[in-house]
């Protein structure tokens, strides 16, 4: 609710399935959204999904930590974001 209370829209889902389904309208609405934040505790059922995006400047997808904590994948995806566009890893 952090995020909603600084007017950014939020989609709470509750499983893969409605991750799935919430993804996919955001990303056929992309003129509306430059940035999607997803919990990394989505990350693995919608890998396809993101790594369509991947080199698109928009939407960007954010991965964050979720309530159970970082999972490090958010890390991981910045690291190789950062390796593709500088060519090595300065983080």
């Amino acid at each position: 609710m952090g995020f909603k209370a600084l007017g950014l829209d939020v989609f709470p889902v509750s499983g893969d399935e409605e991750a799935h389904s919430a993804f996919k309208k955001l990303t056929k609405e992309s003129d509306n959204y430059a940035i999607i934040y997803v919990e990394e505790t989505y990350c693995k059922a919608l890998s396809a999904e993101i790594d369509k995006y991947k080199d698109s400047p928009t939407p960007a997808i954010i991965l964050i930590p979720g309530r159970e904590g970082s999972l490090g994948l958010g890390q991981s995806a910045l690291q190789s974001a950062v390796l593709r566009a500088v060519g090595r890893d300065i983080l």
